[in-house]
């Protein structure tokens, strides 16, 4: 059973546990900062997938459009502390301390070594789950400093993605989508990302596909799973999530209705 546990008393962290395969598409508003306790979490981008086990640590930057499987591990469930950063919290932060932009950041995740400060970062926040009563915003704020301290002492440029508060500005559609069409989000989703409304998005998707949305990202999946089972000779059940879709039948059957036969003859 997934379960993902924010205590009411608090909006600064959650605790997520799932005892089975779990898959989801996330964009984040706020960067979260999360450490593994149990399991293995895939992230899958664009351009690149990463793998995180018990013990990692890693900063992940909001309106970061992830494909994210969780699954147990050496017979644990799948267990992770998110501390959440929210914009707003970052501008009261930096209004009281300089910052240094040394270098444009790059809008990926961010992965940080052991070290004694993050371990006793992480360790601190367990309590939280456990409060009766609202968390002092005093105390919420501090534990916040400490969390954006301890970031700035271990990673020197990480000021340049913290205080980047803009939103997605109008960009290429087909650059996006050709990036991104394996990630199964709401349309809304697509949209946001690329700058537009729900309903220039749908516009300016006919005018350069000449077929829906929902069409094209259909076709775009089952001809990257018929590509990747082709050259890496992969079982249909080691692909279909990182193809955009959400179960196995339901990939089987598209995948025979566009190309007249199942997933499985291409295996060797």
């Amino acid at each position: 059973m997934a379960e993902q546990y924010r205590n009411k008393f608090t909006d600064i962290v959650w605790f997520v546990t799932e005892d089975k395969l779990f898959k989801d598409e996330i964009i984040l508003e706020f960067h979260s900062f999360v450490r593994i306790i149990s399991g293995e979490m895939k992230v899958i981008q664009a351009d690149k997938s990463y793998l995180f086990a018990a013990g990692d640590t890693l900063l992940f930057p909001r309106n970061q459009l992830s494909a994210v499987i969780k699954r147990p591990k050496d017979g644990r469930p799948y267990k992770a502390v998110v501390f959440g950063l929210a914009i707003e919290r970052l501008k009261t932060y930096y209004t009281k301390h300089k910052f240094y932009s040394t270098s444009p950041h790059e809008q990926k995740v961010k992965i940080y070594d052991p070290h004694p400060l993050l371990e006793s970062f992480f360790v601190s926040l367990l309590p939280y789950f456990d409060l009766k009563e609202r968390l002092p915003e005093d105390i919420a704020t501090i534990k916040m400093e400490e969390g954006i301290s301890i970031l700035r002492s271990i990673d020197k440029d990480i000021d340049s993605l913290l205080t980047d508060f803009s939103e997605p500005g109008k960009i290429s559609l087909p650059d996006f989508m050709e990036k991104n069409y394996m990630f199964n989000m709401p349309m809304k989703k697509f949209a946001y990302l690329t700058g537009r409304s729900l309903s220039t998005f749908n516009r300016d998707f006919k005018k350069a596909y000449h077929i829906t949305p929902q069409r094209w990202l259909t076709q775009k999946r089952l001809e990257f799973a018929h590509y990747t089972i082709t050259k890496n000779n992969v079982k249909p059940n080691d692909i279909y999530l990182e193809a955009g879709f959400e179960n196995l039948s339901h990939f089987s059957s598209a995948f025979k209705r566009h190309f007249g036969y199942p997933p499985i003859e291409l295996v060797k």
